[in-house]
């Protein structure tokens, strides 16, 4: 069987969780593969009594909270182990069963000296800050390519940890000390900080790698879900207000370790309209009451942060941007139901940039930090359409709304979210 890729098609926070959600049983394997703790999922599953659960995940695959499914942390990601047992006993103390968590020997570890770099660094940057979320991901991830990171397996072998802390914090001591003047960190405190968790997470680790190719090999679904999204990439975001790690399709692969050619499926998220957190530019932000307005009615609040999001206009030029990156086959449209109640809804189509039209994406970062977008105006409803679960129920300038987007963006829409909860979709076409 396949491998299946759900992706954010924007900045984050487009409703992954409730995607890979909405697959529920049908899925064995979901495979968190990139990003760490600096991005979360909400997922609001209906009870038996008629009210809801509420779940913020932040490093956890969705996964974790659908009976049978087999959540995995894959190596791409990074790990703050002590978040990581927050979380596990969190849901634990709900009700929910974590045993069957797997995490990759070769994920990366965040220690707590990177999140003090990462803290510091962001205070001394100023106006020019990236807008990280101060937990040690970017300092993590760039240990990784130094060839300075902790991997999960060193935790197991001591002699191996010390060395490898001792040769990280010869250079980070001097930054901390010298340059930010903050007191140098031991290395005994960093070593016994992280051997702590050693015997609590082994039975969690192993060969991720050759567990989900034996999985494909034995016709399991398995899907990678990605942390942050596609204009947040390393690679193919808004550089360099940017995450630190691969969140387009092509990472699911290296942050997985599952072949490219496994991969069959590509699903893009995007919300009815669009939001990015952190800084960097965002052609159809919003400053006014409507921007308020898609804040208030869309509760758009990060999940891990607290932080108020910045909302605009849905962007097709994100969109066919995103469809083009990741090869989209679907596109999961969310929120459709936070629209209700505008007169006119715009949507961009297109970019002016100093007088010129650009249809795709600029090809450099100045062009886009200058672009202004073209908008259509389409037509507002005013009608619930929470309770819709079919297109046909879902009022006509509703569904017109969603036919002109799907044809500005690049691929299929198939499902439509018209609420939170996990039975609020509209399924078009199949997403398995």
């Amino acid at each position: 069987m396949p491998a299946v890729v759900i992706v954010g098609a924007q900045w984050g926070d487009e409703g992954k969780g409730k995607a890979t959600d909405l697959l529920g049983s049908r899925v064995d394997y979901v495979v968190k593969f990139n990003g760490g703790n600096n991005a979360g999922h909400t997922v609001v599953i209906p009870q038996e009594d008629g009210t809801s659960e509420k779940y913020a995940l932040h490093l956890l695959p969705s996964g974790i909270l659908t009976p049978g499914c087999i959540p995995v942390i894959g190596n791409g990601v990074v790990v703050d182990i002590g978040v990581l047992f927050e979380e596990i006993d969190g849901l634990e103390a709900r009700g929910v069963d974590t045993s069957q968590l797997k995490v990759s020997a070769s994920a990366h570890v965040i220690p707590e000296y990177n999140k003090v770099l990462d803290k510091v660094t962001e205070r001394f940057l100023g106006s020019r800050k990236i807008g990280t979320t101060g937990r040690g991901i970017g300092p993590t991830y760039a240990d990784k390519m130094n060839r300075q990171g902790i991997r999960i397996q060193d935790l197991f072998d001591e002699k191996i940890l010390t060395q490898k802390v001792e040769a990280a914090l010869e250079l980070k001591n001097q930054i901390l000390t010298k340059v930010y003047n903050r007191r140098a960190v031991t290395v005994d405190e960093v070593v016994e900080e992280l051997r702590s968790y050693a015997d609590r997470l082994a039975p969690y680790v192993t060969d991720t790698t050759l567990l989900l190719e034996q999985a494909i090999a034995g016709d399991k679904i398995v899907l990678l879900e990605a942390g942050q999204a596609t204009m947040l990439d390393v690679d193919h975001g808004t550089y360099p207000f940017v995450t630190s790690s691969s969140a387009t399709a092509g990472g699911a692969a290296t942050g997985s370790g599952i072949a490219p050619t496994r991969i069959e499926r590509v699903i893009g998220i995007v919300k009815a309209y669009t939001t990015r957190v952190g800084e960097g530019p965002f052609p159809t932000e919003l400053f006014d009451d409507a921007g308020d307005y898609l804040r208030n009615q869309g509760a758009e609040f990060g999940t891990t942060t607290g932080r108020p999001r910045r909302c605009g206009w849905y962007d097709s030029v994100v969109a066919r941007y995103s469809a083009r990156i990741n090869g989209v086959t679907d596109f999961v449209l969310t929120k459709l139901d936070v629209l209700t109640g505008l007169e006119t809804i715009p949507v961009c189509v297109a970019y002016d940039v100093d007088g010129v039209r650009h249809d795709e994406m600029p090809v450099n970062q100045t062009d886009f930090h200058h672009a202004v977008p073209v908008l259509e105006e389409l037509e507002g409803w005013s009608e619930d359409i929470s309770g819709a679960r079919t297109f046909e129920d879902l009022p006509a300038a509703a569904q017109a709304y969603v036919l002109r987007v799907e044809e500005l963006s690049g691929s299929r829409i198939s499902v439509i979210g018209v609420g939170p909860g996990r039975d609020q979709a509209i399924v078009r076409h199949d997403l398995i």
